[in-house]
């Protein structure tokens, strides 16, 4: 059939099923057809929390949100044009997330009168009316899965487990994609088992033709390539972009990598991918619980290498005292926390900002460090390079905040040349120095010198019991104590004069300043920009260097008349402000749903604060 061809700017299309129904690997299989299509994208995986919630319930709903255009992405939008539901709690969970008058594909199949009471429809919502709004494309997917692989000797379970791929063919034909680069991909994923391979590409290649054959598909759509500049892209999620981002940061310094961690959602694929790169020099061990994991960092780190451990909000508070020993001892570590909804077990598959407080303060004892905080998936390759260069070359713990939404989110990221970042230089110290104190420092910096063990002429004692300032030998001496303490909070203030000063969106000056720190970036930056082209006078301070904060911070707090500070949180960093910046009056708009801001409530909010008198 002739079809009709939408031209399109850009798409949100979702992808929601039960847990075992593939979604995440189908919607990752899309946002790759995308990059290789040549355009940008983000995604947005939704996890359900239960292992194995009960089958056909709005708890075991996975979802996987991709947002695709001809321009830059920064979000993964508020609304989906194209909801995919293969069952009916799919459908109940996701259905208000879907913008009126969009198209919802169902597995017609499943609606069953069981399956609809599951999920808390009291009659079948495909023929009482209730999409009437929506354009709704009823397909039989179960049925001409099961036509299409008739004559393979497959188990009915099997056979079942390739619907997905019928939907993504459907949705290939309808993005006016052809799905060749698919038919490698099976080939090589299932390599070993030949049979699934080719059931896999029977069923991609049935979903395509029936999406080419059926009448109630009427027109399809065409999105032109952005235009981005010349390099080699991949789509990349946060957490394998902060593995590469470390692995870039040891080539340069000179360091071998080091990762002490034990397994943790949402940030366990940081582990798993350095774990794939000994050839790169990575030395990675899963150990036995949190504690050990930092504890073998430390040890790292004394001997010379880029010590790193990663983590969830639960692990961090595990690692407290461990690391107060690396700020006593003055040794690098990059501590990565990929945040999570809390408190205590919390919500393991969701997103929020919910460990600033304890990445700030959450140990005993006057225990400065670094807290910095990524703020997209692509990003996180270059905050990971920077916590490890600020790491390497000031002797210091530094926490890098990532979360789930950006740690499991995916981007279109340029990959770089390794030699164009900029250069890591540790302060090791030479052999036979004879002016080498453990604690002597560097008067501009107060770094003090990394002494590698078995360096010749270098013995040293360090530890966590307080040291005499220079000699490092131990003392519980009241005023050196005070004068220690002060020395490692002063190094901490001095990295403020090597960190990029704090940037604004928009105008220096104006009615409101919006401030936001880490993931929330694409989300408030969009607000902005749009409130912007509208007329108001708005622009945005996004925080990626929290402690310490940029020189120019209360430089910029002051030019705006109201200040407007967007967490996924209670408020964390809006408190942490009013700490250092009491002069300022600050207002809040906070979200704990373990959803991300959307576009429209920020705009809402910032707009009634500025007619506000």
């Amino acid at each position: 059939m002739v079809k009709k061809v939408q031209r399109r700017d850009e798409i949100v299309v979702k992808f929601a099923g039960d847990s075992g129904d593939g979604m995440q690997l189908t919607g990752s299989l899309f946002a790759d057809m995308a990059a290789k299509t040549g355009l940008d994208l983000a995604t947005f995986p939704d996890y359900p929390a239960e292992i194995r919630a009960p089958q056909n319930t709005l708890a075991g709903v996975s979802g996987f949100q991709v947002r695709i255009g001809s321009k830059r992405i920064e979000t993964t939008g508020d609304q989906c044009d194209i909801l995919v539901a293969m069952n009916p709690a799919s459908l109940k969970a996701n259905l208000k997330w879907v913008k009126p008058g969009g198209t919802i594909i169902v597995d017609a199949d499943t609606f069953t009168p069981e399956t609809n009471q599951k999920a808390g429809f009291s009659e079948n919502p495909l023929e009482n009316g209730t999409l009437g709004k929506y354009y709704l494309i009823k397909a039989p997917v179960t049925t001409l899965t099961r036509a299409a692989l008739k004559d393979m000797k497959l188990d009915g379970k099997s056979k079942e487990r390739t619907r997905n791929m019928f939907v993504l063919g459907f949705v290939c034909y309808l993005m006016s994609w052809k799905p060749d680069s698919l038919l490698a991909y099976f080939k090589e994923k299932f390599k070993k088992k030949p049979e699934l391979a080719e059931a896999n590409i029977v069923v991609l290649k049935a979903g395509y033709d029936y999406a080419d054959t059926t009448e109630v598909l009427p027109s399809i759509i065409h999105i032109s390539k952005a235009k981005m500049p010349p390099g080699r892209y991949r789509n990349i999620t946060g957490n394998i972009a902060t593995a590469w981002g470390l692995l870039a940061a040891s080539e340069r310094s000179g360091r071998p990598l080091y990762l002490g961690s034990y397994p943790i959602t949402p940030a366990t694929d940081i582990l798993a991918e350095l774990a794939k790169h000994k050839s790169l020099g990575a030395v990675v061990l899963q150990a036995e619980d949190e504690i050990a994991g930092i504890c073998s960092a430390i040890g790292a780190s004394f001997t010379g290498s880029l010590a790193v451990t990663s983590t969830s909000g639960p692990g961090f508070s595990l690692k407290s005292e461990a690391l107060g020993l690396a700020v006593m001892t003055e040794l690098p570590l990059v501590v990565i926390d990929v945040q999570r909804g809390g408190p205590s077990t919390g919500l393991p598959t969701k997103s929020e900002q919910s460990d600033l407080m304890q990445a700030l303060f959450g140990r005993n004892g006057e225990a400065p460090l670094v807290v910095m905080a990524a703020c997209s998936p692509a990003d996180c390759f270059y905050a990971a390079y920077e916590a490890s260069k600020i790491a390497l070359e000031h002797m210091t713990p530094v926490v890098l905040l990532s979360d789930g939404g950006i740690g499991n989110g995916s981007q279109l990221f340029r990959i770089p040349d390794v030699k164009s970042l900029p250069s890591i230089n540790p302060p090791i110290a030479k052999p036979n120095d004879p002016e080498y104190k453990p604690y002597k420092r560097d008067p501009d910096t107060l770094v003090r010198k990394w002494a590698l063990p078995g360096t010749e002429g270098l013995r040293h004692r360090i530890g966590g019991l307080e040291k005499e300032n220079i000699t490092g030998t131990v003392t519980t001496d009241p005023l050196n104590h005070e004068l220690m303490v002060q020395l490692r909070e002063q190094k901490i203030e001095k990295i403020a004069d090597f960190i990029a000063p704090q940037e604004i969106i928009g105008n220096q000056t104006g009615d409101l300043l919006v401030v936001s720190w880490g993931g929330t970036l694409g989300s408030t930056q969009a607000a902005v920009e749009e409130m912007q082209e509208e007329g108001y006078s708005v622009s945005l301070a996004h925080f990626r260097h929290i402690l310490p904060l940029p020189r120019n911070t209360r430089e910029v707090l002051s030019g705006f008349k109201k200040i407007v500070v967007c967490e996924l949180n209670r408020g964390q960093f809006v408190n942490y402000l009013r700490m250092k910046y009491p002069e300022f009056s600050y207002l809040q708009y906070n979200k704990v749903q373990a959803l991300p801001f959307t576009i429209e409530e920020l705009k809402n909010t910032f707009e009634k604060i500025i007619k506000e008198a």
